[in-house]
Order: structure tokens, then sequence, then C-alpha cells
């Protein structure tokens, strides 16, 4: 007895696995198929039958029939609509073979559940309602399940039982979908009629159809071939852990992407690009003589060469693309609308970097898989597009290698996933969207920025501006021009500080005090705030300035509607009790030129914003609440 449950184990643990989405439009009954599939091939457990007659009775929506879709419709909203919300997972085996099914949803809003449940499947399911035919959904879904590369698709045409079993309505949906499919790269597709309520052609080949000679769906799922579908040619070993629990011993721990490895065998390991060999390859039972995806095995090497999480262990004649920059096809999934100046992170194998999005190709129209314009996706749109990434990717056309070229795009901020990709291919240099073109070169001719000013408000999230801070000495310029930096840098402004002492120790050193030489000064400061101001900046600028005509040149430098004066009103004493020193030596005629002593002091008549230094707290919230009204630097 016990050496026949060792026997069955053994048998059991060898069967290959099927992964299985299921997808179609709501109604059409996958989770019924799916039901059925378990109830009639015996897989449920004599509770489980319990239930679900008595589910059926209370919350089932097949009249006096036993609901088969309750098996897997297991959130309280899905069964009080009789639809799918999330994807269900079900695992079931029989003699021939395990099987993992995805039931995704089939509402347009769950197209991302639809694209998560694809990602690992092996053969997709697409169910038609045969009084309905070929319609938006099937098509959406049959675009998604190519381009997620699932070479094999069953068209199963449910509830034939409506339509009399007509096999003219069989040949019509049939004709309709092959017409739809030209364009598409799906080498396997099969159809089979089918009821899944009655359960027709489901484990069983229906009596109800004798025109019908193919195999039952159950049968065709026992016997399609796919152990073909991986790449065994391109060894790709992305590392992923590396395991050292003492001194003797340095293994690299991972799944087999692709490709098969043998002991003996000379590897590279990128990006470092040093050689070795491999020693041992250690699986679940020890050690083993080969390796083949998907594997998840130990591999050590000859050498103790430098290996990482993230590096990647290939054969020396068959390399993958090393590139910063590539197109790929998009899915959308978040439900906030794409931004291009966003910094996502990339997730790629066991890498994770940062990638923006360079350029949007074009998106596609699913229902008629026609290009569309290149606006900025919003959720579960499908397009082309480049990306370019901090650090440069090893990887594969997705065509070529799905664990190779593939990739998740993540939003910095909320840390949702924002999009699904499959890259490709690298970009020839003539296709970079940051080469320079003949119209760049004239710009360049013309001294002109290739970055448009909305392009920097757009990636700083803030408006360029000149915050022209005047007073006398003593008055609290420079104590707020600090403050402000630091508050600015700690809500995310990108922001520059110049004050009088540290302008005058390099750019202005030559300079004196003079009326001539402090408009010079000042002119040198205005031109650099310029130059900041264009590169999107807020420039911080602490100055006495003391004369209104100065000041007025200084504002046409910058530009009138970059420049924003405050001034700091302070009276003379307050300012003499703040820095006593500076006016004795001035009061003992050892400085001259002190403005509001022997150099006049013009208050501005009409500053942005005046303040009283005695009211520090206040001041810091009356400057913020004017950068946000005035969407220099939006806090909201």
């Amino acid at each position: 007895m016990q050496k026949d449950i060792k026997t069955f184990l053994d048998q059991d643990e060898k069967k290959d696995l099927l992964r299985i989405l299921t997808a179609g439009s709501v109604d059409d009954g996958k989770s019924t198929l799916i039901g059925r599939l378990l109830f009639d091939s015996k897989r449920l457990y004599e509770d489980q039958l319990s239930a679900l007659e008595r589910d059926s009775k209370r919350v089932g929506h097949a009249g006096d029939d036993i609901d088969y879709a309750l098996l897997l419709d297991g959130l309280k909203a899905e069964r009080e609509q009789g639809i799918t919300i999330d994807v269900a997972y079900r695992y079931f085996s029989t003699n021939q073979r395990k099987f993992i099914i995805a039931d995704t949803p089939g509402h347009e809003q769950y197209t991302r559940n639809m694209v998560t449940g694809a990602s690992t499947a092996n053969l997709a399911v697409l169910l038609v309602d045969a009084r309905h035919g070929v319609i938006t959904q099937t098509k959406r879904h049959t675009f998604i399940v190519n381009l997620l590369g699932i070479k094999h698709v069953v068209v199963a045409i449910n509830k034939m039982d409506l339509v009399d079993y007509s096999k003219e309505r069989f040949d019509e949906i049939t004709s309709a979908y092959k017409e739809f499919i030209t364009g598409l790269n799906i080498p396997d597709v099969n159809f089979i009629p089918i009821s899944a309520l009655k359960g027709d052609n489901v484990v069983n080949v229906s009596d109800n159809m004798p025109w019908y000679h193919g195999k039952s769906m159950l049968e065709f799922l026992e016997t399609v071939h796919v152990a073909s579908d991986r790449n065994f040619e391109d060894f790709r070993y992305p590392v992923q852990f590396v395991n050292k629990p003492g001194l003797d011993f340095r293994g690299f721990c991972s799944t087999v992407a692709s490709g098969t490895v043998k002991p003996g065998d000379e590897i590279i390991a990128l990006p470092s690009r040093k050689s070795s060999k491999i020693k041992q390859i250690i699986g679940a039972d020890g050690e083993q003589k080969i390796a083949f995806p998907p594997q998840s095995i130990t591999i050590t090497l000859d050498d103790e060469i430098d290996v990482s999480r993230g590096d990647m262990l290939v054969h020396h004649d068959n390399k993958p693309r090393n590139e910063r920059q590539f197109e790929a096809m998009l899915v959308w999934m978040d439900e906030n609308k794409m931004n291009m100046q966003t910094q996502f992170y990339i997730k790629h194998a066991y890498n994770t970097t940062k990638a923006r999005i360079d350029k949007i190709q074009h998106k596609i129209n699913v229902n008629s898989l026609e290009k569309e314009q290149s606006a900025p996706f919003v959720l579960n749109e499908i397009g082309r597009v480049v990306l370019t990434t901090v650090k440069p990717l090893l990887f594969d056309p997705y065509k070529k290698n799905k664990e190779t070229g593939s990739f998740v795009l993540i939003d910095p901020i909320t840390h949702n996933t924002s999009a699904v990709g499959m890259i490709i291919d690298k970009l020839g240099n003539k296709d970079m969207p940051s080469r320079i073109t003949d119209v760049d070169m004239k710009k360049i001719d013309r001294g002109e920025a290739l970055i448009s000013h909305k392009e920097r408000e757009q990636r700083l999230n803030q408006r360029p501006a000149t915050l022209w801070i005047t007073g006398l000495h003593g008055s609290g310029k420079n104590a707020l021009a600090y403050t402000m930096e630091r508050k600015l840098f700690d809500l995310g402004a990108s922001a520059v500080l110049m004050d009088g002492s540290t302008v005058r120790s390099g750019l202005s050193r030559e300079l004196d005090h003079s009326p001539a030489d402090r408009a010079e000064h000042l002119r040198r400061v205005a031109h650099v705030a310029k130059i900041l101001n264009d590169q999107g900046l807020i420039v911080i600028c602490s100055f006495i300035s003391p004369y209104a005509n100065i000041r007025q040149q200084v504002s046409e430098i910058v530009g009138k509607d970059r420049f924003h004066i405050i001034h700091m009103d302070a009276a003379l004493e307050s300012c003499r009790k703040s820095k006593p020193d500076l006016y004795n030596l001035a009061d003992k005629g050892k400085l001259k030129y002190m403005p509001g002593l022997d150099e006049r002091y013009e208050k501005p008549e009409n500053p942005t914003l005046r303040l009283k230094p005695e009211n520090k707290e206040s001041n810091m919230d009356k400057i913020l609440d004017y950068l946000n009204a005035n969407k220099i630097f939006p806090l909201e």
C-alpha cells in the first residue's frame, strides 16, 4: 500500500503543468465553464458540492440548475451581480496533467486584471456567447493575448443550447473571428462549441452536436502540446540571490529564464563581462547534469568572479541586448493619467532602476487594430512607446524571450503599478528621440535651448522666478533668504540662493561699494539669475540694492514676469540693534557708502510683499501663499 502511494505521488509530481487564462465579455460564462470542468471531472470534495448546491438556491443565477460560477466568484460583489471582478485562480489535476486556471473579469474597466492573469498563461480560453458572436471585448482580449505572446487559443463558443446547437451559427462566429485575427500572430487557434451550463463538450463530447467532430474542452486541454513554447536556445540566468553560507561555498540562486546549461559550460557574467565555467548545478534533489526553464537552481562557478543580484549569466556566443533606450508595447494600468515627466521605477528581471517615457509612437485601437494619435495613456490603453533607463538593462525582445523582455513601471510617489511593458527591441541611432535634427541645429546656431520652458516647468513642477529681497543691513534679509531656501528644498522645490557676501567673494571680487561698482555688481547678479531662471529654477536673491532705478534695471534683465521684489521693512534703529558693530564702524567713518547713513536707501514703492523682521513665523507663510497663488510653486 505504501509503495502504491509513493508510485502515485511520483507520477503526480512528473505531470506537466498547463497555465490557462479564461477571458470573455461579461456573462459569457467563464466562471461557469471552469466550475463545470471541476464538477464533471469529479474534482470537488463533498463539502464543496453541498455548499455549491446550497449557494445556488440562495444566490445563484442559473434558475433551477446548479450555478457553477459560484465556485470561482468568491467576492460578495461578484455573487450579488453574477460577474467576475478580480482574477480568481483555481488548481486541479487529472490523470494526464495539472492545471492552474485564471478566471479573469470581462468588464472593460478590469482589463488590467485580465493582463495580470494572462502574464503567466500558456493557453487562453476565450469565451464567445453564441447569441452575440464576436464583440468588442472578444477583440480586446484577443489583442492582449497576442500582445502577451500566448501561442495557443481556444475559442469556446458558449451557450450553444440557446441557439438550438446550430452549426450555421457556429460557422458564422468562427468565420468572423478568423477574419479579425488575420493581422495578428497567434499560431494555434481552435474552436469548440460548448454549453457550460448543460455540460455539452466540456468534459465529454456532446450528442447534441453530432456535426462537431473535434475534442471536448477537457480532452483538448489535456493533450495540447505547450512544452516547446519555451525558449531553450538562449541561456539567460538573471541572478536573484547570492548564497554564501560559509567560507567554502558561494552559489548564485535563481530561476532559469530560458535556454539550457550544463556543468562545464563556459559562461560570461554581465554587465562585468567576466568569464568562468559552470562548476555545479544544484536543484531541489541535489546536483543535476542539466538545467532548463523554469527550474529553480543554484549555480557555482570555477572562478571567484564578481556576480551580484541583477547580474546575468549567459553563454559566450549568445548575449542579450545591453541598452538604456528601447521601444516597448505598454499597457497602462494606473487610474491616474500618464505623466510624461515622471521618473518611474522600472522592475526588469531582478533589477530595479529609474526610467522615463521619452516618446509615444502611437496608441492601438484594440477594436479595429488601427494606430491612433499619441496622447498620454489613460487606464487600460495600449500603445507603443520609447523608454530610457538610468542604467542599461540586459534584455531580449519579448517575442523571443518573455522573461527578459517584460517589465513593470511603478509610480515613484504612490508605488502603484503604472504599466506593464513588452520590449520590442533597441532603437537605431536614427530613431533616437534625443538625436539632434536639422531643426535642432538651427536652434543651436541661434543659441536657443532644445528644452522648452513648458517642458522644464512640467519636469520640475514649478515656474521659474527671481525672489529679490531688499532691505538695510540688519533688516533680516539673509535670515529670511536662507530660511526660505531650506523650506522650499524640504517641500521639493529646486531653488538657488545668492547673497551679497557670497557673490562679492567671487563673481564681484574686484568691485567696491561705490554707486558705480554697486550697479555693476547687481547687473552681474541679474544676468546670473536670468540664466538660472531659464533653466527652470527659483532664484532667491538677498541684496540691499538701495536704488530704485537699479532694481528696475535688474527687473528688465531678469524679466518683469519673473521678478518679484520682497522688502524687509525695518527701521534704522532696529537694524542698528541687529548689527551694532557694523553700524559703529560706519559712524566712525571706517565704512563708506553705508545705505541709510552716508548713502541713501530708496524703499520700494510697490513691492510684491512688504514684510516686518519681527514677524518671522508669518513671513514664511505669506511667501509660500504667494508662490502657491501665483503657481510659481504649487503646494496643493
